[in-house]
Formats: structure tokens, C-alpha cells, sequence
């Protein structure tokens, strides 16, 4: 019994808590991607390379002499404005065609590899590293974990708590929400739906740069990093619900702990693949997911 009550302490808590961290981490991914479909019903194949832009803007201001925390302000309205861009340019023309779900999809999955090849002309294709700006290791309970990730863990429930309180708790959230179900309603009165889609793509994107920029110093910073994590992103969408913002966080923790404790008697490539299993077990059992989607019940 000692045996194993060490074992879990030692070998499985400190994975718990790993999993936990990065489980936050990749719920910012998404829920950019989770509210942007429950709004636009819009596939965004470029939301990964917005995460890696994050990455690369950090990395760059730092070079340039910016601190850490002037990177961790600007970097996520810098790649909000890169994602409104991306949807008043590109998108928003596409939107009013009855075949917009295919031609969004295609449209984003060329302007991601846009965003890989400029990410390899300019930075290389070679991993650039960023310093975390907290250094040290803290003791909980006789588990050490790095300051900084638990620093990680903090911002992401903080950006976590803040967009739910606005989806769910201001008049712009209520917007959102009456705008995901019927924009018409919401346009009739005098309510406009496109800077209801603006905002929204800019909030989304730059939650995407809020994860790059946090975890760069844990990953670090490289051309496909996005599409890495765009995979598992995706899964999480599609097990908590498309375009649930509660979904999105409940399933991030969920298939992060699957990964991260399934790995400790698996090898972690069948970790991976054990979390699609999980998601095709919700798509069997629920297939619109676990959650409602945005504006619904």
C-alpha cells in the first residue's frame, strides 16, 4: 500500500498536474476556434499558425529588447488584428455564398500555409528558444513544479474566467450569443453584425496569441508548431460541442489528462491516439458533443 500510495503521489500527481497546466494552455487555442464556429460557422484552418505567430512575435520582441510582460500585452492584440484582418478581408467576402463551409475551410487552410512559409522566410525553420521569464522550482506537497508553469496555469484560468464572464455575463456576450442564433433578429435592431464578427474573430485570434506567447518558453517556438497543436485543439472542439465555450474547457482538461496519464504506462504516440479514440466514442454516444453550442441551452 505505501508502495503505491508513493507511486501515485510521485509519479502520477506530478503528471496530473503537468496535464492540468497544459490542459489550460490548450483550452485558449480552443476556445478562439470554438467561438468563431459558434458565430460564423467558420472552420478556421489558420487559427494554428495564429498560435505560432504568437510564438514568433514573442520571440521577436524579446530580440528587439521588449520584456516578457510587454510581450504577453502586446502580442495578443497583435494577432487579434491579424485574425480581424484575416475575417474583414478574406472571410467576410465569402460568407454570403451557399457554399461558404467548404470555401472558408479552403480558404483558411491556404492562408495558414501562407503563415508557415512567411514563418520560415523570415525566423527559419530552425526551433528558436524563448526564456521564461519566472525562474525556480516550487515545492507542493513534495511535487515540484516549475514557477512558471504554474504562472501558465494562472493566466490561462484568468483569460479562461474572463471570457466566460463576458460571453455569459455583459450585454457584448449576450450579443454574441443572440448573434449565433439568429443574426437577422440582431440586425433588425441596428446592431452591427459585422462588427459583432469582427470583435469576435479578433477575441478568438487573440486568445490563440495569449497561448503562443505563454507557451513558447515551454515548447518553444518553430514553423509547424501550430499545426501540432491546431490537431488537438480540434478534438477538443469537437468533444466538448462545437462552438461551446464550457465545452471547450471541459474538454481540454479532459483529453489533456488522458494524453498526460496515459502516458505514463503507454508510449505517447499511442497517448495521442488514445485521445481520438476518446473523441470518437463522445462523436458515437453524442455526436453533437458534450456540450451545447454558443447561444443555445
Amino acid at each position: 500500500m505505501e508502495d503505491l500510495l508513493a507511486y501515485l503521489h510521485f509519479v502520477v500527481l506530478p503528471q496530473f498536474i503537468d496535464a492540468l497546466i497544459i490542459g489550460v494552455a490548450l483550452a485558449l487555442v480552443a476556445l478562439g476556434l470554438t467561438m468563431i464556429f459558434g458565430l460564423l460557422d467558420v472552420i478556421n484552418l489558420a487559427h494554428g499558425e495564429l498560435y505560432m505567430l504568437g510564438g514568433y512575435a514573442a520571440f521577436t520582441l524579446l530580440g528587439w529588447g521588449a520584456g516578457y510582460w510587454s510581450a504577453l500585452v502586446l502580442v495578443p492584440v497583435l494577432v487579434g488584428l491579424v485574425g480581424w484582418a484575416l475575417e474583414e478581408l478574406g472571410i467576410r467576402p465569402l460568407l454570403p455564398r451557399a457554399d461558404r463551409a467548404i470555401v472558408t475551410l479552403l480558404f483558411t487552410f491556404g492562408v495558414s500555409l501562407i503563415f508557415r512559409d512567411i514563418a520560415q522566410v523570415i525566423w527559419g525553420t530552425e526551433t528558436r528558444s524563448v526564456a521564461a521569464p519566472l525562474t525556480g522550482i516550487a515545492n507542493l506537497a513534495q511535487v515540484f513544479v516549475p514557477i512558471y508553469r504554474i504562472f501558465v496555469f494562472g493566466a490561462g484560468v484568468l483569460a479562461i474566467a474572463v471570457t466566460w464572464w463576458l460571453v455569459y455575463r455583459t450585454q457584448i456576450g449576450a450579443v454574441l450569443r443572440a448573434t449565433a442564433v439568429d443574426p437577422s433578429m440582431v440586425a433588425s435592431f441596428g446592431i452591427p453584425i459585422r462588427l459583432v464578427y469582427g470583435f469576435t474573430f479578433l477575441y478568438g485570434c487573440g486568445l490563440a496569441g495569449l497561448a503562443g506567447v505563454l507557451l513558447s518558453p515551454i515548447y518553444a517556438v518553430f514553423p509547424t508548431m501550430g499545426h501540432d497543436f491546431l490537431v488537438m485543439a480540434f478534438a477538443v472542439v469537437i468533444v466538448g460541442g462545437m462552438g461551446s465555450i464550457i465545452g471547450a474547457v471541459v474538454a481540454a482538461l479532459l483529453l489533456a489528462q488522458v494524453q498526460g496519464l496515459a502516458s505514463l504506462w503507454i508510449p505517447p504516440v499511442w497517448a495521442e491516439t488514445l485521445v481520438y479514440g476518446v473523441m470518437l466514442l463522445v462523436l458515437v454516444i453524442r455526436p453533437a458533443g458534450l456540450f451545447n453550442r454558443l447561444g443555445e441551452a
